[in-house]
């Protein structure tokens, strides 16, 4: 089947190019008989703007880039849809790629958009990444950069982020408040600033508290994933025998810790409370379901792309240019891997 262009409509109705695209946009200077004429042939052979064209000559690809630095974390999944979403109901294409939680491979993600003509980029940080000139040249070169979730302060830009420290803090006081007291923390890699904020959070709701802080509860987990929470649970129980609950950074991480600690024959939550971060859909379908921390992914998604489009039309408009940082809200889910208050 050929692709109807303006020239073929032009040449049907005897007219030139010129007319039929302004006809098309309705410029006044067209008659309306013209324009009737322009329009019902233009339906009748089911006629498509080229919008490659259009982009060029607006000097834009109505293209975003969105690098995501994992694909198992449901949270990841829901940020995609709700960008997507927000991309599409603005006439925009979402590409989006994989970082790998790999430093490299975010580099050459961003390379491998710009080569596509992006018109900005969405980014949540792997969690390796700790120099950040390849960001920062995108942003000297005017093409605009949200940084969502995984974040970095030495970054100037906008950013749609949670508060990491207050739901840590509300996880870790919700679990204090159902009578534990040797709370041990499973955290991420040492790096990135959600992994840091968390455990400050943990950390400030046992000084509240008055628990003494032991770094001993402290557990690594660098691979963020349900084999390290599995692994790890008996080297909680025999460092600590009176361990009486688990935070767990995420849900996998949770998961792993319940499956676990259902072998060894502990009974959760009467013996060892678990928490969970996220509001993964498989914390409702644990047995038992787990309690966690609701991070709104869909939003932070709709949010981020948002930012970015408001960007583009004050670089469009050569309007001076104000980053802004969003912040989600989120709250703790309760459910029966934990206490009742």
């Amino acid at each position: 089947m050929f692709k109807v262009t303006l020239k073929k409509i032009a040449s049907t109705l005897g007219v030139s190019t010129a007319t039929v695209s302004k006809a098309l946009k309705d410029y006044p200077d067209i008659s309306e008989k013209t324009k009737r004429k322009v329009r019902s042939l233009a339906k009748s052979l089911d006629y498509k703007p080229n919008s490659f064209a259009q982009s060029l000559r607006n000097k834009e690809s109505k293209i975003i880039g969105l690098i995501i630095p994992t694909i198992v974390h449901h949270f990841f999944s829901n940020i995609l849809n709700g960008v997507i979403d927000a991309a599409s109901e603005n006439g925009y294409l979402v590409i989006t790629l994989l970082s790998n939680e790999s430093y490299e491979d975010e580099k050459n993600k961003i390379n491998l958009l710009l080569e596509k003509n992006v018109d900005g980029i969405l980014l949540s940080l792997s969690d390796k990444t700790v120099n950040y000139k390849h960001i920062n040249r995108l942003i000297d070169g005017n093409v605009p950069v949200v940084l969502y979730d995984k974040i970095s302060k030495s970054v100037n830009c906008s950013k749609v982020i949670i508060n990491d420290k207050q739901a840590a803090f509300n996880a870790t006081q919700y679990l204090i408040d159902t009578g534990c007291k040797k709370i041990a923390h499973i955290r991420g890699p040492l790096k990135p600033q959600t992994t840091i904020d968390r455990f400050i959070g943990y950390k400030k709701a046992l000084e509240v508290n008055n628990i003494p802080f032991d770094k001993t509860l402290v557990y690594v987990s660098d691979s963020l994933s349900f084999e390290n929470g599995y692994n790890l649970v008996l080297k909680i129980i025999n460092d600590h025998h009176d361990v009486d609950a688990i935070f767990s950074f995420t849900d996998l991480i949770a998961t792993g810790v319940l499956i676990r600690l259902k072998e060894l024959d502990i009974i959760v939550p009467d013996q060892i409370s678990v928490m969970g971060f996220s509001n993964w859909f498989l914390s409702k379908i644990t047995s038992p379901t787990l309690s966690t921390v609701d991070q709104p992914g869909y939003e932070m998604g709709r949010k981020a792309f948002t930012l970015l489009y408001n960007e583009l039309n004050i670089i469009r408009n050569n309007e001076p240019l104000i980053h802004e940082v969003i912040e989600i809200a989120t709250k703790v889910i309760p459910r029966n891997s934990t206490k009742k208050k």
